[in-house]
């Protein structure tokens, strides 16, 4: 698609600034660190990212989005062997994008060695919007080489594939943003969507809830699958962000890039 790159990268900077707007005017919660330090770290963790994605590029023919127009040209996947409106394969792709990232979510927080990579992002001890691009590189290809292989699985037109990313990372900004939505209005988002008081439950420092709220645009994967929590058990104000590193090391990058690695 033309100008695609363009037009994800407006839409992550532009949400991103909105959202950053709301948290510094109405915040959910105190910070526990400055927020110079670990902006610097979250943003320069999401360079690193990029870059990785980069140099996949180099050596694997296509990404995701290239993934899609190939399987289209030869005739791959499950939607390209039927003939459904394009608002419907659009729809049913974006579901099942949106599931198989739950699932994927799900699986990083049983699976040991996926986990010691999951946690740098569950280590940041307070929960904004730049916590929704603090992913390990490794964890990012990972998710790449399984989102390339669920689109020749299924075949999604490429319109599709870049929704599902532009929703997928609007909506990770959106809950993981420390901004303060009435409670009417959180308690009828979240019938639909992942709201960031409910998103929220999942940075609990207490596994029993870090173990929950796995979703990330859609609250009904968690409802279906009894793996909801509505409400932290010590509440929004007096629940402890992050992991037992209840000190400076997250917010520092060079530690939270070696994390997974030798480190309990």
């Amino acid at each position: 698609m033309e100008n695609e790159a363009i037009i994800r990268l407006s839409v992550f900077l532009g949400l991103f600034a909105l959202f950053a707007a709301i948290e510094a005017r109405a915040p959910r919660r105190a910070r526990t660190q400055p927020r110079g330090t670990r902006w610097f770290t979250n943003w320069a963790i999401i360079v690193i990212d990029t870059l990785t994605l980069r140099a996949m590029a180099i050596f694997l023919p296509l990404l995701a989005v290239g993934a899609a127009v190939d399987a289209a040209a030869n005739g791959w996947g499950l939607l390209n062997r039927v003939d459904w409106p394009i608002w419907l394969e659009i729809t049913g792709a974006v579901l099942f994008f949106d599931f198989a990232i739950w699932a994927q979510h799900l699986v990083t927080h049983k699976v040991p060695v996926l986990w010691r990579l999951h946690r740098v992002h569950h280590a940041d001890r307070d929960i904004d919007v730049t916590t929704a691009i603090r992913f390990h590189p490794v964890e990012i290809a990972l998710s790449m080489l399984l989102k390339i292989g669920l689109v020749y699985l299924i075949g999604p037109a490429a319109l599709a594939v870049i929704l599902f990313e532009i929703i997928l990372n609007g909506t990770a900004m959106f809950n993981h943003a420390n901004m303060k939505l009435p409670l009417w209005l959180d308690r009828w988002l979240r019938l639909v969507l992942v709201t960031p008081d409910m998103h929220r439950v999942h940075h609990s420092v207490h596994r029993s809830e870090h173990d929950s709220n796995y979703g990330f645009a859609l609250s009904i994967w968690d409802r279906l699958f009894g793996t909801y929590t509505a409400q932290p058990d010590a509440g929004h104000d007096g629940m402890t962000i992050g992991l037992e590193w209840q000190d400076d090391r997250p917010s520092r990058l060079g530690w939270s890039l070696l994390l997974p690695f030798g480190r309990k």
